[in-house]
Protein backbone atom coordinates (compact mmCIF):
# COMPACT_ATOMS: atom_id res chain seq x y z
CA UNK A 1 0.00 0.00 0.00
CA UNK A 2 1.62 3.65 -1.07
CA UNK A 3 -0.29 5.54 1.75
CA UNK A 4 2.04 8.23 1.18
CA UNK A 5 0.53 9.33 -2.38
CA UNK A 6 -1.99 10.11 0.15
CA UNK A 7 -0.82 12.98 2.03
CA UNK A 8 -4.25 14.22 3.37
CA UNK A 9 -4.44 11.51 6.08
CA UNK A 10 -8.14 11.68 6.80
CA UNK A 11 -8.69 10.66 2.96
CA UNK A 12 -6.64 6.71 4.54
CA UNK A 13 -10.21 5.36 5.02
CA UNK A 14 -11.35 6.15 1.32
CA UNK A 15 -8.91 3.70 0.29
CA UNK A 16 -10.48 -0.18 -0.98
CA UNK A 17 -10.80 -2.79 -3.77
CA UNK A 18 -11.37 -2.14 -7.44
CA UNK A 19 -14.57 -4.09 -6.47
CA UNK A 20 -16.01 -2.55 -3.71
CA UNK A 21 -15.31 0.35 -6.24
CA UNK A 22 -17.77 -0.95 -8.79
CA UNK A 23 -20.62 -1.03 -6.38
CA UNK A 24 -20.76 3.13 -6.74
CA UNK A 25 -22.14 2.73 -10.32
CA UNK A 26 -25.73 2.36 -11.45
CA UNK A 27 -27.65 1.70 -14.46
CA UNK A 28 -28.19 4.70 -16.38
CA UNK A 29 -25.58 6.64 -14.70
CA UNK A 30 -23.60 9.32 -16.06
CA UNK A 31 -19.71 8.52 -15.96
CA UNK A 32 -17.13 11.08 -16.52
CA UNK A 33 -13.31 9.93 -17.12
CA UNK A 34 -9.79 11.41 -16.97
CA UNK A 35 -7.80 10.48 -20.13
CA UNK A 36 -6.69 12.67 -23.26
CA UNK A 37 -5.70 10.35 -25.99
CA UNK A 38 -4.45 7.93 -23.97
CA UNK A 39 -3.05 9.62 -21.67
CA UNK A 40 -4.07 9.73 -18.40
CA UNK A 41 -6.94 7.81 -18.33
CA UNK A 42 -8.90 5.40 -16.56
CA UNK A 43 -6.31 2.03 -16.14
CA UNK A 44 -8.43 -0.40 -13.92
CA UNK A 45 -12.29 1.12 -12.99
CA UNK A 46 -13.62 1.40 -16.42
CA UNK A 47 -12.00 -2.20 -17.35
CA UNK A 48 -12.93 -3.79 -14.45
CA UNK A 49 -16.53 -2.48 -15.12
CA UNK A 50 -16.59 -3.95 -18.32
CA UNK A 51 -15.85 -7.03 -17.11
CA UNK A 52 -18.36 -6.65 -14.19
CA UNK A 53 -21.13 -5.89 -17.04
CA UNK A 54 -21.25 -9.92 -17.64
CA UNK A 55 -22.82 -10.78 -14.38
CA UNK A 56 -24.57 -7.34 -13.57
CA UNK A 57 -25.16 -5.73 -16.80
CA UNK A 58 -25.80 -2.10 -17.06
CA UNK A 59 -25.25 0.63 -19.25
CA UNK A 60 -23.89 4.09 -19.01
CA UNK A 61 -23.15 7.22 -20.76
CA UNK A 62 -19.29 7.97 -21.04
CA UNK A 63 -17.77 11.43 -21.49
CA UNK A 64 -13.96 11.96 -21.45
CA UNK A 65 -11.28 14.53 -22.22
CA UNK A 66 -10.66 12.69 -25.81
CA UNK A 67 -9.28 8.90 -26.40
CA UNK A 68 -8.70 6.31 -23.94
CA UNK A 69 -5.90 4.04 -24.09
CA UNK A 70 -5.67 0.01 -23.19
CA UNK A 71 -8.12 -0.81 -25.42
CA UNK A 72 -10.67 0.39 -22.81
CA UNK A 73 -13.39 1.48 -25.15
CA UNK A 74 -13.06 -1.40 -26.91
CA UNK A 75 -13.78 -3.81 -23.86
CA UNK A 76 -16.75 -1.06 -22.42
CA UNK A 77 -18.41 -1.74 -26.03
CA UNK A 78 -18.13 -5.27 -26.27
CA UNK A 79 -19.36 -5.24 -22.70
CA UNK A 80 -22.34 -3.95 -23.91
CA UNK A 81 -21.98 -1.24 -21.09
CA UNK A 82 -21.90 2.15 -23.73
CA UNK A 83 -25.30 3.66 -24.37
CA UNK A 84 -23.63 7.34 -25.58
CA UNK A 85 -20.68 8.25 -25.48
CA UNK A 86 -18.70 11.60 -26.19
CA UNK A 87 -16.37 13.95 -27.16
CA UNK A 88 -13.83 11.50 -29.49
CA UNK A 89 -12.36 8.27 -29.82
CA UNK A 90 -10.09 5.83 -31.95
CA UNK A 91 -11.18 2.47 -31.10
CA UNK A 92 -12.20 0.51 -34.50
CA UNK A 93 -14.64 -1.63 -32.35
CA UNK A 94 -16.03 1.17 -30.74
CA UNK A 95 -16.36 2.78 -34.21
CA UNK A 96 -17.92 -0.06 -35.61
CA UNK A 97 -20.97 0.03 -32.67
CA UNK A 98 -21.05 3.87 -33.59
CA UNK A 99 -21.69 3.27 -37.12
CA UNK A 100 -24.53 0.57 -36.43
CA UNK A 101 -26.01 2.64 -34.09
CA UNK A 102 -25.72 0.32 -31.08
CA UNK A 103 -23.36 3.38 -29.18
CA UNK A 104 -24.80 7.07 -29.76
CA UNK A 105 -22.19 9.05 -30.21
CA UNK A 106 -21.88 12.55 -29.66
CA UNK A 107 -19.15 14.37 -32.03
CA UNK A 108 -17.49 17.80 -30.24
CA UNK A 109 -15.25 19.95 -30.71
CA UNK A 110 -13.39 19.30 -27.80
CA UNK A 111 -13.31 22.89 -25.94
CA UNK A 112 -17.12 22.47 -25.82
CA UNK A 113 -17.93 19.89 -23.32
CA UNK A 114 -16.67 21.57 -20.31
CA UNK A 115 -18.58 24.67 -21.98
CA UNK A 116 -21.40 22.94 -21.37
CA UNK A 117 -20.76 21.52 -18.59
CA UNK A 118 -20.27 24.72 -17.15
CA UNK A 119 -23.27 26.15 -18.49
CA UNK A 120 -25.35 23.12 -17.02
CA UNK A 121 -26.24 22.50 -20.92
CA UNK A 122 -25.95 18.46 -19.81
CA UNK A 123 -26.95 16.77 -16.87
CA UNK A 124 -24.94 16.42 -13.52
CA UNK A 125 -22.37 13.36 -13.73
CA UNK A 126 -23.05 10.79 -11.50
CA UNK A 127 -19.14 9.78 -11.11
CA UNK A 128 -16.20 10.68 -12.53
CA UNK A 129 -12.33 8.68 -12.22
CA UNK A 130 -9.63 10.91 -12.03
CA UNK A 131 -6.36 9.48 -12.43
CA UNK A 132 -3.91 10.68 -9.74
CA UNK A 133 -0.17 10.80 -9.24
CA UNK A 134 -0.57 11.84 -5.89
CA UNK A 135 -3.28 13.50 -3.37
CA UNK A 136 -1.88 17.04 -1.55
CA UNK A 137 -2.00 17.41 2.49
CA UNK A 138 -4.75 19.77 1.16
CA UNK A 139 -6.73 17.08 -0.60
CA UNK A 140 -6.02 18.40 -4.04
CA UNK A 141 -5.57 15.83 -6.83
CA UNK A 142 -2.16 16.13 -8.26
CA UNK A 143 -3.23 14.94 -12.36
CA UNK A 144 -0.52 12.50 -14.27
CA UNK A 145 0.13 12.75 -17.87
CA UNK A 146 -2.98 14.89 -18.87
CA UNK A 147 -5.52 17.50 -17.36
CA UNK A 148 -8.18 17.05 -20.00
CA UNK A 149 -11.53 17.25 -18.48
CA UNK A 150 -10.88 16.37 -15.63
CA UNK A 151 -11.05 19.94 -13.37
CA UNK A 152 -14.90 20.11 -14.92
CA UNK A 153 -15.39 16.56 -14.39
CA UNK A 154 -14.43 16.75 -10.91
CA UNK A 155 -16.28 19.97 -10.37
CA UNK A 156 -19.65 18.62 -11.82
CA UNK A 157 -19.44 14.85 -10.69
CA UNK A 158 -21.58 14.11 -7.36
CA UNK A 159 -19.18 11.29 -6.80
CA UNK A 160 -15.44 11.18 -7.68
CA UNK A 161 -13.11 7.57 -7.64
CA UNK A 162 -9.44 8.90 -7.26
CA UNK A 163 -7.26 6.21 -9.42
CA UNK A 164 -3.45 6.79 -8.00
CA UNK A 165 -1.16 5.59 -9.80
CA UNK A 166 2.07 4.69 -8.32
CA UNK A 167 3.80 3.77 -12.27
CA UNK A 168 3.70 7.79 -12.36
CA UNK A 169 6.34 9.88 -10.74
CA UNK A 170 5.79 12.22 -8.36
CA UNK A 171 7.94 14.97 -9.61
CA UNK A 172 5.05 15.76 -12.28
CA UNK A 173 4.23 17.94 -9.75
CA UNK A 174 4.47 21.58 -10.76
CA UNK A 175 4.16 20.59 -14.73
CA UNK A 176 0.24 21.43 -14.79
CA UNK A 177 -1.35 24.53 -15.07
CA UNK A 178 -5.35 24.61 -13.57
CA UNK A 179 -7.53 26.44 -14.11
CA UNK A 180 -11.45 26.63 -15.47
CA UNK A 181 -13.12 29.84 -16.58
CA UNK A 182 -15.76 31.03 -14.52
CA UNK A 183 -19.78 30.52 -15.54
CA UNK A 184 -21.65 33.18 -17.63
CA UNK A 185 -21.51 36.23 -16.59
CA UNK A 186 -18.84 36.38 -14.31
CA UNK A 187 -16.10 35.31 -16.81
CA UNK A 188 -13.20 37.24 -16.84
CA UNK A 189 -10.57 37.17 -20.36
CA UNK A 190 -7.97 34.58 -20.10
CA UNK A 191 -4.41 36.23 -19.10
CA UNK A 192 -2.08 33.87 -21.27
CA UNK A 193 -0.21 35.69 -23.82
CA UNK A 194 2.18 33.77 -24.36
CA UNK A 195 2.57 29.66 -24.49
CA UNK A 196 5.00 29.45 -21.02
CA UNK A 197 2.07 31.72 -18.97
CA UNK A 198 0.92 30.12 -16.11
CA UNK A 199 -2.29 31.54 -14.48
CA UNK A 200 -3.55 28.53 -12.66
CA UNK A 201 -2.61 25.72 -9.58
CA UNK A 202 -0.68 22.98 -9.74
CA UNK A 203 -3.41 20.89 -8.73
CA UNK A 204 -7.39 20.54 -8.85
CA UNK A 205 -9.01 21.21 -6.22
CA UNK A 206 -11.94 19.29 -5.22
CA UNK A 207 -14.50 18.71 -2.49
CA UNK A 208 -13.48 16.19 -0.55
CA UNK A 209 -17.07 15.15 0.42
CA UNK A 210 -17.09 13.91 -2.88
CA UNK A 211 -14.48 11.60 -3.17
CA UNK A 212 -16.39 8.14 -2.07
CA UNK A 213 -13.53 5.89 -3.09
CA UNK A 214 -9.28 5.64 -3.42
CA UNK A 215 -8.23 2.87 -5.75
CA UNK A 216 -4.20 2.46 -6.48
CA UNK A 217 -2.97 1.23 -9.74
CA UNK A 218 0.81 0.53 -11.06
CA UNK A 219 0.08 1.00 -15.07
CA UNK A 220 1.63 3.69 -17.69
CA UNK A 221 -0.25 4.60 -20.74
CA UNK A 222 -0.96 3.18 -23.43
CA UNK A 223 1.74 4.27 -25.95
CA UNK A 224 1.19 6.44 -28.47
CA UNK A 225 1.56 4.48 -32.11
CA UNK A 226 4.38 6.18 -33.99
CA UNK A 227 4.13 5.48 -37.80
CA UNK A 228 6.91 5.39 -39.85
CA UNK A 229 7.25 8.52 -41.79
CA UNK A 230 6.74 7.23 -45.32
CA UNK A 231 7.45 9.27 -48.89
CA UNK A 232 3.82 10.86 -48.67
CA UNK A 233 3.87 12.42 -45.51
CA UNK A 234 7.81 14.16 -45.91
CA UNK A 235 6.21 15.26 -49.21
CA UNK A 236 3.74 16.84 -47.51
CA UNK A 237 6.17 17.99 -44.43
CA UNK A 238 8.61 19.44 -47.16
CA UNK A 239 6.16 21.21 -49.13
CA UNK A 240 4.48 22.51 -45.58
CA UNK A 241 8.47 23.98 -44.80
CA UNK A 242 8.59 25.49 -47.99
CA UNK A 243 5.44 27.63 -47.70
CA UNK A 244 6.88 28.47 -44.09
CA UNK A 245 10.13 29.67 -46.02
CA UNK A 246 8.33 31.50 -48.23
CA UNK A 247 6.20 33.17 -45.66
CA UNK A 248 9.43 34.57 -44.04
CA UNK A 249 10.84 35.30 -46.96
CA UNK A 250 8.11 37.88 -47.35
CA UNK A 251 8.18 39.21 -44.45
CA UNK A 252 4.68 37.92 -42.93
CA UNK A 253 6.64 35.27 -40.53
CA UNK A 254 9.84 35.32 -38.74
CA UNK A 255 12.60 32.15 -38.35
CA UNK A 256 10.39 31.34 -35.24
CA UNK A 257 6.78 31.40 -36.61
CA UNK A 258 4.11 31.72 -34.69
CA UNK A 259 3.14 28.92 -31.45
CA UNK A 260 2.49 25.88 -33.32
CA UNK A 261 -0.54 23.44 -32.92
CA UNK A 262 -0.38 20.01 -34.49
CA UNK A 263 -2.77 17.34 -34.77
CA UNK A 264 -1.50 13.58 -33.60
CA UNK A 265 -0.64 11.30 -36.19
CA UNK A 266 2.41 10.39 -38.60
CA UNK A 267 1.57 13.75 -41.09
CA UNK A 268 2.38 15.68 -37.56
CA UNK A 269 5.00 13.91 -36.26
CA UNK A 270 6.53 14.30 -39.95
CA UNK A 271 5.84 18.14 -40.20
CA UNK A 272 7.67 18.48 -36.60
CA UNK A 273 10.33 16.51 -37.90
CA UNK A 274 10.92 18.11 -40.72
CA UNK A 275 11.19 20.99 -38.84
CA UNK A 276 13.81 19.80 -36.51
CA UNK A 277 15.84 19.95 -39.91
CA UNK A 278 15.14 23.19 -40.88
CA UNK A 279 16.51 26.84 -40.52
CA UNK A 280 13.66 27.63 -38.15
CA UNK A 281 14.58 28.51 -34.49
CA UNK A 282 13.06 29.46 -30.62
CA UNK A 283 10.07 27.46 -31.77
CA UNK A 284 6.48 27.68 -29.70
CA UNK A 285 3.89 25.29 -29.16
CA UNK A 286 0.35 26.00 -27.74
CA UNK A 287 -1.04 22.51 -29.04
CA UNK A 288 -3.08 19.34 -27.53
CA UNK A 289 -0.83 16.51 -27.60
CA UNK A 290 2.86 16.40 -27.32
CA UNK A 291 4.03 13.70 -29.48
CA UNK A 292 7.24 12.23 -29.98
CA UNK A 293 8.12 14.69 -32.35
CA UNK A 294 7.87 17.43 -29.69
CA UNK A 295 10.25 16.37 -27.58
CA UNK A 296 12.74 15.28 -30.72
CA UNK A 297 12.35 19.68 -31.38
CA UNK A 298 12.98 19.86 -27.56
CA UNK A 299 16.05 17.86 -27.84
CA UNK A 300 17.45 19.74 -30.92
CA UNK A 301 16.99 22.93 -29.30
CA UNK A 302 14.34 24.56 -31.56
CA UNK A 303 11.45 24.22 -29.56
CA UNK A 304 12.43 26.37 -26.35
CA UNK A 305 8.39 25.85 -25.28
CA UNK A 306 5.82 23.68 -25.37
CA UNK A 307 1.85 23.75 -23.58
CA UNK A 308 -0.40 20.97 -24.57
CA UNK A 309 -3.27 19.06 -22.96
CA UNK A 310 -1.69 15.92 -22.59
CA UNK A 311 1.68 13.65 -23.21
CA UNK A 312 1.22 10.58 -25.71
CA UNK A 313 4.32 8.81 -26.54
CA UNK A 314 6.00 6.08 -27.51
CA UNK A 315 7.76 3.82 -24.85
CA UNK A 316 10.83 4.44 -25.71
CA UNK A 317 10.16 8.31 -25.77
CA UNK A 318 8.18 8.19 -22.50
CA UNK A 319 11.41 6.72 -20.43
CA UNK A 320 13.30 9.20 -21.77
CA UNK A 321 10.82 11.88 -20.79
CA UNK A 322 9.58 10.36 -17.52
CA UNK A 323 13.14 9.30 -16.04
CA UNK A 324 14.75 13.03 -17.01
CA UNK A 325 11.45 15.01 -16.08
CA UNK A 326 13.43 17.75 -14.23
CA UNK A 327 15.36 18.57 -17.48
CA UNK A 328 11.79 19.09 -19.70
CA UNK A 329 9.53 20.42 -16.53
CA UNK A 330 10.78 24.47 -17.55
CA UNK A 331 10.00 23.67 -21.30
CA UNK A 332 6.35 22.48 -21.17
CA UNK A 333 2.99 22.98 -19.46
CA UNK A 334 -0.14 20.66 -19.41
CA UNK A 335 -3.29 22.47 -18.88
CA UNK A 336 -7.24 21.63 -19.33
CA UNK A 337 -8.68 21.42 -22.64
CA UNK A 338 -11.29 24.04 -22.45
CA UNK A 339 -7.78 26.05 -22.40
CA UNK A 340 -5.37 24.69 -24.41
CA UNK A 341 -8.06 24.49 -27.08
CA UNK A 342 -9.79 28.13 -26.01
CA UNK A 343 -10.80 30.17 -28.66
CA UNK A 344 -9.77 33.00 -27.11
CA UNK A 345 -6.34 32.13 -26.40
CA UNK A 346 -6.00 30.80 -29.79
CA UNK A 347 -6.80 33.66 -31.64
CA UNK A 348 -4.48 36.09 -29.25
CA UNK A 349 -1.77 34.12 -29.63
CA UNK A 350 -1.62 34.12 -33.31
CA UNK A 351 -1.48 30.18 -33.84
CA UNK A 352 -0.59 28.90 -36.93
CA UNK A 353 -3.04 25.59 -36.70
CA UNK A 354 -2.03 22.29 -38.63
CA UNK A 355 -4.32 19.39 -39.07
CA UNK A 356 -5.61 16.55 -40.77
CA UNK A 357 -8.09 16.21 -43.35
CA UNK A 358 -9.79 13.17 -44.39
CA UNK A 359 -10.71 15.02 -47.94
CA UNK A 360 -11.71 18.40 -49.04
CA UNK A 361 -13.28 19.73 -52.09
CA UNK A 362 -12.17 22.28 -54.98
CA UNK A 363 -13.07 25.06 -53.08
CA UNK A 364 -11.37 24.23 -49.33
CA UNK A 365 -14.45 22.68 -47.56
CA UNK A 366 -12.86 19.92 -45.10
CA UNK A 367 -13.98 16.76 -44.12
CA UNK A 368 -12.13 15.28 -40.82
CA UNK A 369 -14.43 12.98 -39.52
CA UNK A 370 -16.31 10.95 -41.76
CA UNK A 371 -15.48 8.13 -44.54
CA UNK A 372 -17.83 8.57 -47.16
CA UNK A 373 -20.02 11.07 -45.86
CA UNK A 374 -21.86 8.50 -43.17
CA UNK A 375 -19.89 6.34 -41.21
CA UNK A 376 -17.41 7.90 -38.12
CA UNK A 377 -14.11 7.69 -38.33
CA UNK A 378 -12.80 9.47 -34.71
CA UNK A 379 -14.27 12.70 -34.41
CA UNK A 380 -13.75 16.59 -35.02
CA UNK A 381 -11.51 16.82 -31.96
CA UNK A 382 -9.71 19.90 -31.68
CA UNK A 383 -9.31 20.39 -35.09
CA UNK A 384 -12.22 22.96 -35.54
CA UNK A 385 -11.43 25.17 -32.10
CA UNK A 386 -8.22 25.82 -33.79
CA UNK A 387 -9.45 26.08 -37.42
CA UNK A 388 -11.77 28.91 -36.50
CA UNK A 389 -9.36 30.85 -34.51
CA UNK A 390 -5.73 30.42 -35.68
CA UNK A 391 -4.16 32.74 -37.77
CA UNK A 392 -3.41 30.57 -39.88
CA UNK A 393 -5.46 27.40 -40.66
CA UNK A 394 -3.52 24.37 -42.50
CA UNK A 395 -5.16 21.47 -43.09
CA UNK A 396 -3.18 18.60 -44.41
CA UNK A 397 -3.55 15.37 -46.19
CA UNK A 398 -2.12 12.67 -49.20
CA UNK A 399 -3.76 13.54 -52.46
CA UNK A 400 -4.45 9.65 -53.28
CA UNK A 401 -4.54 6.39 -51.23
CA UNK A 402 -5.22 2.72 -51.65
CA UNK A 403 -3.28 2.24 -54.59
CA UNK A 404 -4.81 5.46 -55.54
CA UNK A 405 -8.14 4.33 -56.05
CA UNK A 406 -9.40 6.98 -53.35
CA UNK A 407 -8.73 10.80 -54.48
CA UNK A 408 -8.65 13.03 -50.70
CA UNK A 409 -9.40 16.08 -53.38
CA UNK A 410 -12.81 16.15 -54.52
CA UNK A 411 -15.53 18.03 -56.20
CA UNK A 412 -17.58 18.60 -53.04
CA UNK A 413 -16.35 16.86 -49.47
CA UNK A 414 -19.17 14.06 -48.61
CA UNK A 415 -19.27 15.58 -44.66
CA UNK A 416 -18.25 19.11 -43.89
CA UNK A 417 -16.11 19.55 -40.96
CA UNK A 418 -14.49 23.20 -41.55
CA UNK A 419 -16.02 24.96 -44.57
CA UNK A 420 -14.19 27.32 -46.77
CA UNK A 421 -14.19 30.04 -44.43
CA UNK A 422 -12.00 28.91 -41.78
CA UNK A 423 -8.79 26.91 -44.45
CA UNK A 424 -6.35 29.14 -45.03
CA UNK A 425 -3.82 26.59 -46.84
CA UNK A 426 -4.00 22.98 -48.03
CA UNK A 427 -1.34 20.45 -48.11
CA UNK A 428 -0.92 17.19 -50.50
CA UNK A 429 1.99 15.20 -51.17
CA UNK A 430 1.97 16.68 -54.59
CA UNK A 431 1.94 20.50 -53.58
CA UNK A 432 0.11 23.37 -51.84
CA UNK A 433 -2.33 26.05 -52.21
CA UNK A 434 -2.73 29.18 -50.60
CA UNK A 435 -6.11 30.21 -50.52
CA UNK A 436 -5.72 33.10 -48.64
CA UNK A 437 -8.11 36.38 -49.86
CA UNK A 438 -8.98 34.39 -53.04
CA UNK A 439 -12.56 33.49 -53.82
CA UNK A 440 -14.06 30.43 -54.68
CA UNK A 441 -13.90 30.88 -58.68
CA UNK A 442 -10.00 31.13 -57.99
CA UNK A 443 -9.68 28.83 -55.47
CA UNK A 444 -10.55 25.73 -57.40
CA UNK A 445 -7.76 25.84 -60.21
CA UNK A 446 -5.16 26.69 -58.29
CA UNK A 447 -6.08 23.75 -55.88
CA UNK A 448 -6.74 21.28 -58.72
CA UNK A 449 -3.34 21.95 -60.32
CA UNK A 450 -1.34 21.80 -56.69
CA UNK A 451 -2.78 19.14 -54.72
CA UNK A 452 -4.88 16.52 -57.28
CA UNK A 453 -3.06 13.53 -57.69
CA UNK A 454 -2.23 13.03 -61.35
CA UNK A 455 -4.51 10.59 -62.37
CA UNK A 456 -7.72 12.73 -61.51
CA UNK A 457 -6.49 16.36 -62.21
CA UNK A 458 -8.02 16.57 -65.56
CA UNK A 459 -11.67 15.17 -64.64
CA UNK A 460 -11.46 17.58 -62.06
CA UNK A 461 -10.84 20.40 -64.42
CA UNK A 462 -13.72 19.09 -66.60
CA UNK A 463 -15.61 19.13 -63.82
CA UNK A 464 -15.05 22.76 -62.67
CA UNK A 465 -15.26 24.31 -65.88
CA UNK A 466 -18.62 22.47 -66.93
CA UNK A 467 -19.55 23.51 -63.64
CA UNK A 468 -19.02 27.22 -64.37
CA UNK A 469 -19.88 26.98 -67.98
CA UNK A 470 -23.61 25.20 -67.33
CA UNK A 471 -24.70 25.82 -63.84
CA UNK A 472 -22.04 29.20 -62.95
CA UNK A 473 -23.27 30.81 -59.39
CA UNK A 474 -20.03 32.52 -56.95
CA UNK A 475 -19.18 28.57 -55.85
CA UNK A 476 -20.02 26.46 -59.30
CA UNK A 477 -21.29 23.00 -58.79
CA UNK A 478 -23.12 20.19 -61.20
CA UNK A 479 -25.07 19.06 -58.10
CA UNK A 480 -26.25 15.58 -60.35
CA UNK A 481 -22.06 15.59 -60.04
CA UNK A 482 -21.15 16.48 -56.71
CA UNK A 483 -21.02 13.36 -54.88
CA UNK A 484 -20.39 11.05 -58.31
CA UNK A 485 -16.77 10.20 -57.22
CA UNK A 486 -18.06 8.87 -53.67
CA UNK A 487 -20.89 6.93 -55.69
CA UNK A 488 -18.50 5.80 -58.20
CA UNK A 489 -15.77 4.29 -55.52
CA UNK A 490 -19.20 2.25 -53.73
CA UNK A 491 -20.06 1.00 -56.59
CA UNK A 492 -16.54 -0.02 -58.51
CA UNK A 493 -13.86 0.13 -55.53
CA UNK A 494 -12.27 3.23 -57.19
CA UNK A 495 -12.75 6.87 -57.73
CA UNK A 496 -11.18 6.64 -61.17
CA UNK A 497 -13.82 6.96 -64.00
CA UNK A 498 -13.39 3.80 -66.16
CA UNK A 499 -12.34 4.90 -69.94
Amino acid sequence: MHLDRIQASGLHHKVTTVEKALDFFRDNDIVASSGFTKAGDSKIILPALAKRNQVNPIQITLLTGASLGHDTDAKLTNAGILKRRMPFQVDKVLRAAINSGDVIFVDQNLSETSELLTDRQLPDIDIAIIEAAYITANGEIVPTTSVGNSPIFAQRAKKVIVELNTAITTDVYGLHDVYIPAPYPERKAIDIYNPNDRIGSKTISIDLEKIVAIVFSNKQDSPADIAIIDTKTAAIANHLIAFFNNEVAQGRLTKSLRPLQAGIGKVANAVLAGLAQSDFENLTMFSEVLQDSAFDLIDSGKLTFASAASITVSTTCYDRVFKHLKKYKDKIVLRPQSISNSAEVIRRLGIIGINTAIEFDIYGNVNSSHIGGTHMMNGIGGSGDFARNAHMSIFVTQAASKENRISHVLPMVSHVDHNEHNVDIVVTDIGYADLRGLAPRERAPLIIENCVHPDYKEELRAYFERAVKEVGGQTPHLLAEAFSWHTRFRETGSMKREN
